[in-house]
């Protein structure tokens, strides 16, 4: 199978993955930082659904576009 089609699937099932059933990401931030003494706060963050919605449309649009230029 051809790269290009590979990677429309996969960024399908990305999208499904995110838009379905969420994926999140952890981001640590300093809070206080005095001299040696350094308190950070650690937060978990959502991937926002559009990032999941573009991905479906863009492998969408790879896998057709593939298969259009070969039939055509």
């Amino acid at each position: 199978m051809k790269p290009l089609p590979m990677l429309g699937i996969a960024l399908i099932l990305f999208g499904a993955f995110v838009v379905f059933r969420g994926l999140t990401y952890r981001s640590q931030s300093d809070v206080v930082k005095i001299g040696d003494l350094e308190i950070s706060a650690e937060q978990r963050r959502a991937i926002p659904t559009w990032v999941g919605v573009v991905g479906i449309v863009g492998g969408l649009l790879l896998v057709a576009g593939v298969g259009r230029r070969r039939g055509g």
